[in-house]
C-alpha cells in the first residue's frame, strides 16, 4: 500500500497506470452495460476474485462475501447469475478513480483503484451501492493483453441491503 504525497513510483508508472486504468474502464463498462458473460474474460484463467469488507480485510480474514480461484469460477458465478438467482432488476455505473500502481516488476502490475457503484433499481431510484478499493495483481496473458491475476474488491461498509448479485 502507498502512502504519503511523496511515495516512490516505480519505474514507467505512467504507462503502466495508462494500462491498468484502460483494463479497469473495459471492466466497469462490461458490468454497467450488462454484458456479464464478458467479465470472466478480464481474469486469467488461474486467479483471485474476492469482495470483502475493508475491516475484515484489515485483519487478514480469507474467506469474502464473493471468492473465486478460477476463471472457470466465474464463468459459473455468471451461469448462476444467469439461470438460476432471482433477484430485481437493477443496474450499475461504476465510478472510477485513477488507479495508483504500486509496484511494477517481472511482468506484474501491483494497484489500487479507488470505486464507486450506484445502483439503480427498475422503478429509477438510486442510491450508492458500494465504495471501496480494488487491490489488484494484474499480468499479461499469452497474447500479452493485461489480465487480473488477483482483484481483491475491498468494500468500506460492512453493510449491504440486497443480494450482491451483480459483480462488483
Amino acid at each position: 500500500m502507498l502512502s504519503g504525497a511523496d511515495a516512490a513510483m516505480p519505474p514507467d508508472a505512467d504507462a503502466a497506470m495508462l494500462r491498468v486504468a484502460a483494463l479497469n474502464g473495459a471492466y466497469a463498462a462490461a458490468l454497467d452495460s450488462g454484458r456479464f458473460e464478458d467479465w470472466p474474460g478480464f481474469f486469467l484463467d488461474r486467479c483471485l476474485y474476492k469482495v470483502t469488507t475493508a475491516d475484515n480485510h484489515e485483519k487478514g480474514y480469507q474467506a469474502g462475501l464473493i471468492y473465486a480461484d478460477s476463471q472457470a469460477m466465474l464463468v459459473d458465478r455468471i451461469a448462476a447469475l444467469r439461470q438460476a438467482n432471482i433477484y430485481e432488476k437493477q443496474r450499475y455505473r461504476h465510478v472510477l478513480g485513477l488507479p495508483l500502481i504500486a509496484d511494477e516488476a517481472d511482468g506484474e502490475i501491483s494497484a489500487e483503484t479507488s470505486f464507486l457503484v450506484v445502483r439503480t433499481m427498475r422503478d429509477g431510484q438510486m442510491m450508492i451501492f458500494a465504495a471501496g478499493i480494488y487491490r489488484d495483481r494484474l499480468r499479461p496473458d499469452a497474447t500479452g493483453s493485461l489480465r487480473y491475476a488477483e482483484r481483491v474488491v475491498v468494500c468500506d461498509s460492512q453493510r449491504f441491503d440486497t443480494l450482491l448479485a451483480i459483480p462488483l
